[in-house]
């Protein structure tokens, strides 16, 4: 019998740090486990990945995260990935992170706390920066808050909206992409706790509720959505670490479950991963236990397409280890994992 395979898995790493740039490997559907078949350093540092669809296939996106700040796309049918081009500038510095929405590229610019919009053609090649919303504000960490720091930007269900993650200012700010002009139009803005430095969300699979992990502590915020007007609305917030935990810690990525009964955190610092069960409402959140990363600096987690298993990029520690989870109360076993230097983001074909 030939040996089966889920899939393709793309893992991004920071070329400055040792890391292979952007990695290509073959997922076993039996055990989970990755096999590299072949990497590029066409960009520096792509700490975050995306998938899109282009007229030849399917097309891998990367921030370059740099002070200069720029995007690459990657034809990704073969072995390892080809760039489609060299690197395009998002007019922003030290983009973290990405979405394709509706026919665009859209990057949460981190250092210069800015969301970028870039066209994508039919080749699924990024075009000129169509549009820049610069966000404003401060928080009141000294270090990490003296002006905004956008950090990731998602595409709302249905796609209608658009919301970036700002850390420097605790705000979620949602925004539509104008079609015609290509640019940014902001439709609201959600304040959070002062201080709890949000980071990344995850929405529910009904779509009725967002759960926004903050970095500078240790806790999440749950969120109502709603859809049709934009607007999302804090109602809760809980630790992701068990209540005495010492030392420092610094979630990274929240991760929903498919069946919406429960999600996962990674916590580097702890470098553990945290289970937590959502209640019918959606809005109680009760942590069940952490588990180890596998390894050292967890910067992000993803789901495998099947969501009976959970991968964690351990930065570091330079791996990315994969966990079997228990059908019934999600804790995830280690199974096995990757040697991936710099390791920062998993996403799935």
């Amino acid at each position: 019998m030939g040996e089966s395979r889920a899939g393709r898995a793309f893992i991004g790493s920071f070329t400055s740090a040792g890391g292979r740039g952007v990695i290509a490997a073959d997922v076993d559907a039996e055990t989970g486990a990755l096999t590299e078949t072949g990497s590029s350093d066409a960009i520096v540092d792509p700490s975050y990945l995306a998938l899109g669809e282009a007229s030849g296939g399917p097309v891998l996106y990367a921030v370059s995260e740099t002070a200069e700040g720029a995007v690459a796309a990657f034809d990704v049918r073969g072995a390892a990935p080809k760039a489609l081009g060299g690197p395009v500038p998002v007019c922003g510095a030290g983009p973290t992170h990405l979405a394709v929405t509706d026919g665009h590229l859209l990057t949460a610019n981190y250092g210069s706390g800015s969301v970028s919009v870039l066209p994508v053609g039919g080749d699924g090649r990024p075009g000129a920066v169509g549009g820049v919303l610069q966000h404003e504000g401060t928080g009141p960490d000294p270090d990490r808050q003296r002006g905004p720091h956008a950090h990731q930007i998602v595409p709302g269900p249905g796609g209608r909206w658009v919301l970036s993650v700002d850390l420097g200012t605790d705000a979620v700010h949602v925004c539509a992409v104008d079609r015609t002009s290509g640019e940014l139009v902001e439709h609201g803005t959600t304040a959070l706790r002062p201080g709890s430095g949000p980071r990344h969300l995850a929405f529910h699979p009904a779509g009725t509720h967002a759960y926004v992990l903050n970095e500078l502590e240790p806790t999440l915020t749950v969120c109502r959505w709603d859809g049709e007007t934009g607007v999302l609305e804090a109602v809760g917030e809980v630790p992701v670490l068990p209540e005495g935990t010492e030392g420092r810690s610094y979630p990274s990525e929240v991760v929903v479950a498919p069946g919406g009964d429960r999600l996962w955190v990674a916590n580097r610092g702890h470098d553990s991963i945290s289970v937590l069960e959502l209640g019918p409402d959606r809005e109680r959140v009760r942590l069940v236990t952490t588990v180890p990363c596998g390894g050292h600096w967890p910067r992000d987690l993803a789901l495998d397409p099947t969501g009976r298993r959970l991968y964690a990029a351990n930065e570091r520690s330079g791996d990315v280890t994969w966990f079997d989870l228990d059908p019934e109360t999600g804790v995830p076993r280690r199974a096995g994992s990757l040697n991936a230097p710099a390791a920062s983001c998993v996403v799935f074909a």
